[in-house]
């Protein structure tokens, strides 16, 4: 485990698969994590499930109501996509000011295949920055698999694609994904490219039920920022 870091990490919606994996994760590398849900008994649960499969993060994880993940430094909006902006805005005067990182992704299932929805504004993150425009708010961790993030005990071989707004916000999220063992932070421009980003994860999802795996982008002939993003 990485050595601990101060800045607490809050997780609104933290009790899916994918909320509930990227606070594993983030505890993994030192991160104090608050695990978030209207029902903070639901919220426990996760946070005790956590526990019990990871006791060395126990000191790390907390849970409480998506109030309590709000208060946090920095912000994670992991709720189905269709209430992201919302749970968002019944949030907004924690928020304000602070990075509200958005992760998910409009889709749905029709027979077999996966395909894109066009929420309001174009995407997910963008709908949710117009609801909170006193947001920092950084669209990331699209494409990385729930199971795989939940996975502690192997690196995720992956490229991370961030946009937003807000290059500070942007530099800041891409630390912490640096931390990740496997993950490399790529800055993918200006908010209104989560659109791309968001839409891409249908393709993604439907090479995983194509080839029977769980496929991360990794892309080819960028260099290496000492910065922490490459470019």
């Amino acid at each position: 485990m990485c050595h601990a870091v101060w800045m607490r990490i809050g997780i609104l919606g933290g009790t899916g698969p994918a909320g509930s994996g990227l606070a594993a994760r983030l505890a993994s590398i030192g991160y104090p994590i608050v695990i978030g849900s209207r029902s903070k008994y639901r919220a426990m649960e996760a946070r005790d499930q956590l526990v019990n499969k990871w006791p060395d993060l126990a000191d790390l994880l907390s849970f409480g109501d998506n109030a309590a993940a709000a208060g946090c430094e920095l912000v994670v909006l992991a709720t189905p996509w269709d209430s992201a902006a919302g749970t968002a805005q019944e949030n907004e005067e924690l928020l304000a000011g602070k990075i509200l990182i958005s992760m998910a992704n409009a889709l749905v299932r029709v027979n077999k295949e996966f395909q894109p929805l066009v929420p309001p504004r174009g995407s997910v993150a963008a709908h949710v920055q117009a609801a909170v425009p006193r947001c920092r708010v950084v669209a990331a961790f699209h494409h990385l698999p729930a199971t795989e993030l939940g996975n502690i005990e192997e690196p995720i071989d992956s490229d991370v694609l961030i946009c937003s707004d807000d290059p500070a916000a942007v530099g800041e999220v891409a630390e912490i994904i640096a931390a990740i063992p496997g993950c490399r932070p790529l800055d993918a421009g200006e908010l209104s490219n989560a659109t791309a980003i968001e839409a891409f994860t249908a393709v993604l999802l439907q090479l995983n039920v194509r080839y029977k795996t769980r496929v991360a982008p990794r892309l080819t002939g960028i260099k290496r920022d000492p910065h922490g993003v490459d470019a």
